[in-house]
């Protein structure tokens, strides 16, 4: 069952998910996989460490190593979803999609509208989940990179979707965006204070 509290913490591995507004296919709309990419190129600035994603065209999924920067893990990513939002409306507007902005503007709740909000890109929350073991890494992993192969079946191969690491786990092959091999974890201090 996926967790919808805040994470508290300021370091650990955390299987994370986060949503497009009524499942909107936003990243394929307005090819918005490299905001996520450019996203990802901040925290590794940060010295935390992409294990694995996968962006669809309406949602992500991703395991990340949050070193200790102070910030609690709720805040480096909802931070990073604002980020994220704020440039996928951009190009929303440059694409001249009035309707689809519309239809991200009356998402939003009085509360969002009060805030002073335009536009609700993602879904308030996102779900995450503690890795504290490999195998548990390993099987969130496996899960993430199927994602493309069910429902809409993007790919029959997992190794097929650009927007994954699958490749690197499946392959050995670095794919569109290099990742930290869950393997170098053992040899990783997320605990110091950056």
């Amino acid at each position: 069952m996926p967790v919808r509290s805040a994470i508290t913490a300021t370091e650990g591995v955390y299987f994370i998910t986060f949503t497009c507004t009524n499942w909107i296919p936003l990243f394929s709309l307005c090819n918005g996989y490299d905001v996520v990419y450019k996203w990802f190129d901040y925290l590794k600035a940060q010295k935390h460490y992409i294990i694995g994603y996968v962006i669809m065209p309406n949602h992500v999924h991703a395991v990340i190593a949050f070193s200790n920067s102070g910030k609690s893990i709720n805040t480096i990513v909802s931070n990073g979803k604002r980020f994220m939002a704020y440039e996928l409306v951009e190009r929303l507007k440059q694409q001249n999609k009035p309707l689809l902005l519309n239809e991200l503007s009356q998402a939003m709740n009085n509360t969002e509208k009060k805030q002073g909000k335009l536009h609700k890109v993602f879904e308030t929350s996102f779900d995450w989940k503690e890795c504290r073991t490999m195998k548990f890494i390993e099987h969130k992993l496996d899960y993430m990179h199927w994602n493309p192969c069910k429902g809409n079946k993007l790919v029959s191969a997992p190794e097929d979707y650009v927007h994954s690491s699958a490749k690197f786990y499946i392959l050995g092959v670095q794919g569109v965006y290099p990742v930290t091999s869950c393997m170098e974890l053992n040899d990783i201090d997320l605990t110091g204070t950056l």
